[in-house]
C-alpha cells in the first residue's frame, strides 16, 4: 500500500523549506520532494528540475489544459502546480511524497483520492513572520504587504475545523522538526501544536 502524500503548506516566510529540506536530508530513503512547475524565474543558486521545473506561462496553460496537474495556483503573478507524474515519480521510489504547495492546491487536492495528510505550517504571530520577511531581503516592500495578506488568508483557512490534520507552530525551529518527523514517520498519537492567536 501506498502511504498518502504528506502536504505541508503555509505562509512564506514561515519555513517550511527548511522542515521539509532537513526531513528528507535525515531521512534520503523515506521521503522525497515532488517538484513543483513553475513560471516564476529561479532564484539565485535554484537549479531547473531540483528546485522546481521552471517553465513558461504559454507551457503551463498546455499542461493545464492536459490535465496533467493534481493541484495548480497562481500565487504572487506566477503559476505553481505538481502534475500526477511528478508525484508518481516519487511514490516509484517507494517512499512518501512530500508536496509543499499553496492554499489553492491543498483544498484541490483534498478533492482527490489521494487521502493526503495536510499538515500547516504556521508562525508564532504576525510580527515574527513580517520580520523573517524582511530578513530574506528578496523582495520589495509592496511584495512583502502582498505576502502577508496571503498569509492572513492561509490562516483563514488553517482555522476552518477539518482543513488540516495538524498545525506545527514554527517558534523554535528543532522543536517544529521534531513534530514533523513524527507526523511524517506515521507515528501514533501524535498531536500537533495548537494555533497560536495571530491576531497581532
Amino acid at each position: 500500500m501506498t502511504i498518502p502524500p504528506l502536504v505541508v503548506f503555509g505562509p512564506s516566510g514561515v519555513g517550511k523549506g527548511t522542515l521539509i529540506n532537513r526531513l528528507i536530508k535525515e531521512f534520503p530513503n523515506s521521503f522525497g520532494f515532488s517538484v513543483s512547475h513553475t513560471t516564476r524565474a529561479p532564484r539565485p543558486g535554484e537549479i531547473d528540475g531540483k528546485a522546481y521545473h521552471f517553465t513558461t506561462t504559454d507551457n503551463f496553460k498546455k499542461l493545464i489544459s492536459e490535465a496533467a496537474f493534481i493541484e495548480h495556483a497562481q500565487f504572487s503573478g506566477n503559476f505553481y502546480g505538481t502534475t500526477i507524474q511528478a508525484v508518481q515519480d516519487v511514490a516509484a521510489t517507494g517512499k512518501r511524497c512530500i508536496l509543499d504547495i499553496e492554499v489553492q492546491g491543498v483544498q484541490q487536492i483534498k478533492q482527490t483520492p489521494l487521502h493526503a495528510t495536510i499538515v500547516f505550517v504556521s508562525p508564532p504571530s504576525m510580527t515574527v513572520l513580517s520580520k523573517r520577511l524582511r530578513g530574506r531581503a528578496t523582495d520589495s516592500e509592496d511584495a512583502i504587504q502582498r505576502r502577508l495578506a496571503i498569509a492572513r488568508r492561509e490562516i483563514d483557512y488553517a482555522r476552518e475545523p477539518g482543513s488540516v490534520d495538524y498545525v506545527i507552530v514554527n517558534d523554535d525551529l528543532d522543536a517544529a522538526y521534531q513534530l514533523l518527523k513524527r507526523i511524517a514517520n506515521v507515528e501514533l498519537d501524535v498531536s500537533g501544536d495548537r494555533m497560536p492567536p495571530l491576531d497581532d
